[in-house]
């Protein structure tokens, strides 16, 4: 369970498919829950969803400030073992002591000068829930590097390119500036979110000069 704050701190969007591509390069289900929905309009709460609706991952809302949705995450959670995983600030040890009255997490506000969350949790902690169910509470993120992935496999980790790659006029399309690439066609189309393409733009991007570095590095 990936939480991210809807706002206060702002969600930094690349950070998230960073840990999305991280997590799907293990086989690892996710769960992607936006907190604070108190703090935005129904439409911004809509924007959100729009960016991830054809992603393949499983969105919930909620606000753990006003105990708003939670009790549809404690479904989900229910018989499993969960990692909670997200940036500081964003409300996951306010989610904790909702979940399990008997632990008391200590929470923080968010920085007023950088707003980015102040680190409340510093080791990770294995919580009972109820039978069969438990929480590993694990310390917020502020970067993530994306290791042992080359730019060319990047693709594989957006799953709303599947339905569209078979179109690409070119095997082995990876959906920058080959012509009739369907993945960009479907961007265009709105099938996928713009949002996340500009994201897998820019992540690849890095990549390709990762491995340019490591070429000259080793080759000069």
């Amino acid at each position: 369970l990936v939480v991210f704050a809807a706002k206060d701190p702002e969600p930094n969007w690349s950070l998230l498919d960073r840990f999305l591509i991280l997590m799907a390069k293990q086989n690892l289900p996710v769960i992607i829950c936006f907190n604070k929905t108190d703090l935005i309009s129904d439409e911004e709460c809509q924007k959100i969803e729009n960016g991830y609706r054809n992603s393949g991952y499983e969105i919930r809302f909620l606000s753990a400030k006003g105990n708003v949705g939670t009790e549809e995450i404690a479904t989900l959670l229910d018989h499993k073992t969960t990692v909670l995983a997200g940036p500081s600030g964003v409300g996951k040890s306010t989610l904790v002591n909702l979940l399990q009255p008997g632990v008391i997490m200590e929470t923080g506000e968010v920085s007023e000068k950088i707003r980015r969350g102040k680190h409340t949790t510093r080791h990770s902690e294995f919580i009972w829930i109820k039978e069969d169910t438990y929480i590993l509470d694990t310390p917020g993120f502020s970067s993530l590097e994306l290791e042992d992935i080359e730019a060319d496999e990047l693709k594989s980790y957006f799953p709303e390119f599947y339905p569209h790659e078979g179109n690409c006029r070119f095997r082995g399309c990876v959906h920058q500036n080959e012509p009739d690439c369907a993945v960009k066609q479907a961007g265009k189309a709105g099938l996928v979110s713009k949002q996340r393409y500009l994201s897998y733009l820019q992540l690849y991007k890095n990549l390709r000069e990762k491995e340019k570095y490591r070429y000259q590095f080793r080759y000069g």
